[in-house]
């Protein structure tokens, strides 16, 4: 075998309390996209940081191009050739293309840029990998696949030979995978290298070339994706045997109908134009029942939930709990009529990340652990974080941990539990399990079916259809903003879901 572009080996890594990576190691060949795989907690961003030159190793050895290599910062592992594309962009919105493709690198002579040298060389690029947009346009003003586009201009820029891709998949339609595969594939073509990080095992093999599986910050194996299956990988990566990546919900018999959306209408203004249009939707869901909403980016679905939930306002419709009609203008009037919502993007939108777990898990609580109006009852907030910690199985060092030193499964159980301790009559879980580990997904889908049996009626906003078939009793589908169709569980397959997410609500019928 050549000698590989990468190769990592006897990594380690301690912090306080945590021993996050324990004699791993990593081989990446040249011309190659390897997967990097394993649980949340199981030490790939620890092992990547290490790489991008984020954080020191405390042992092991880092072999680039056939040099030993180390990093004291991440511009060290930037010059050899070594850049990541984050989850998260790191994007200035507010600057252009070809300033976010060279920024701290622009050309010319100090204080002045080169403009037309920067924005003929950013054209080149940009060409390279299909993105055919003015290098002068706004970030911005592009959809997540272009600025993504851009981050992959920003690291051909830097003459990459490793290019590290997060979860490059997670905020993307089918048709923008596909393009990314294109031009994953044109930069293998070229000669590049790629770690490609995802929690989808079916991009595993249809994109990589080889793997690496890591469990609890140790090293378990990995080879030639053509030689395995998604059951090895699968109980690689969980240490067990597991027969689906979705646990199954068994049939119930649901009650009164806790929420009803009737006519729920947003139209489009001059304040935000590329809002998606709700166009009539009406919808509703029982107690201890599991509604799953399915539709394709930019269906309305998560529209529909911020509405209801009163982040987003709407012009007409109306909204009915327990059959009682009820005006919800923010979320403190939802909170007030039994409604929760985990939203899809929880370190945006639901954690404060510089918080305790504590914190974070009571802070919707607080009214209720108030003692004489004006303190804080800590005794009686320890005791719910415990009772939590152990009932949903939160794996965390303490309740004073920062909840950004959690896993994304645990985050998120933590985030189920902020709004059990409330005791809903309706929680919106939108996304329940993206960005989280397999064995995670079975955990928070049992969680799921908990809050049902208890009486919880709970709306599902799932992209991933088969997920939706498996939590869900039945299932709406939107497409364009309006309800395309409805459908019982038992009836229900991909096949059908596509189709009445994808035709009009007439041709779906």
């Amino acid at each position: 075998m050549a000698e590989p572009l990468l190769r990592m080996t006897g990594i380690s890594k301690r912090f306080p309390g945590v021993r996050a990576l324990d004699d791993v190691q990593l081989e990446v060949g040249r011309g190659e996209i390897h997967a990097l795989l394993g649980e949340n907690g199981a030490g790939k961003s620890t092992l990547l940081k290490i790489l991008s030159g984020a954080q020191p190793p405390d042992s092991g050895e880092i072999v680039f191009g056939g040099e030993p290599v180390t990093f004291a910062s991440p511009h060290d592992a930037q010059r050899l050739g070594i850049v990541t594309i984050y989850q998260e962009f790191t994007l200035a919105p507010n600057m252009t293309i070809a300033e976010n493709v060279f920024i701290g690198r622009e050309p010319g002579i100090r204080p002045f840029v080169n403009w037309r040298k920067m924005v003929a060389d950013t054209r080149v690029i940009t060409k390279r990998i299909g993105l055919d947009m003015n290098p002068m346009a706004l970030v911005r003003d592009l959809s997540v696949a272009e600025q993504q586009m851009v981050e992959i201009a920003r690291a051909l820029s830097m003459q990459s030979r490793l290019i590290v891709m997060d979860e490059p998949t997670s905020a993307l339609s089918a048709s923008e995978v596909d393009k990314l595969y294109r031009i994953a594939r044109d930069l293998r073509e070229q000669g590049l290298s790629i770690i490609f990080v995802t929690h989808r095992l079916e991009e595993v093999f249809e994109i990589c070339d080889r793997y690496t599986v890591l469990r609890d910050g140790h090293y378990v194996g990995g080879g030639t994706v053509a030689e395995t299956n998604v059951d090895n990988i699968i109980r690689m990566m969980v240490g067990r045997e597991v027969n689906t990546l979705f646990a199954h919900r068994q049939a119930a018999e649901p009650g009164e109908v806790a929420l009803a959306v009737e006519g729920l209408t947003r139209n489009g203004n001059a304040q935000d134009p590329h809002a998606v249009v709700l166009d009539d939707v009406s919808l509703n869901v029982r107690r201890g029942e599991i509604l799953g909403i399915a539709g394709l980016v930019g269906a309305g679905r998560t529209e529909v939930a911020r509405a209801v939930f009163g982040a987003d306002p709407f012009d007409s419709g109306r909204i009915l709990v327990e059959g009682k009609p009820v005006t919800i203008r923010s979320p403190r009037d939802a909170i007030r009529h039994g409604i929760g919502l985990v939203p899809e993007d929880r370190k945006q939108q639901a954690l404060f990340l510089a918080l305790a777990v504590r914190m974070n898990l009571s802070m919707a609580s607080l009214g209720a652990l108030q003692r004489w109006g004006w303190f804080v009852d800590e005794p009686a907030e320890s005791r719910m974080v415990e009772e939590y910690k152990r009932a949903l199985k939160i794996r965390m060092a303490g309740p004073e941990q920062l909840i950004a030193n959690l896993s994304g499964g645990n985050q998120q159980k933590v985030v189920l539990a902020r709004w059990l301790a409330l005791r809903p009559k309706v929680l919106i879980v939108d996304e329940p399990t993206r960005g989280i580990d397999v064995g995670a997904k079975v955990e928070v889908h049992n969680l799921l079916y908990d809050m049902a049996r208890s009486g919880i009626a709970v709306i599902a906003i799932s992209s991933e259809l088969p997920e939706v078939l498996a939590i869900s009793d039945r299932i709406v589908t939107m497409r364009e903003g309006h309800v395309t169709g409805e459908i019982g569980r038992e009836d229900a397959t991909q096949e059908k879901l596509m189709s009445m997410m994808t035709l009009s609500q007439a041709r779906a019928a």
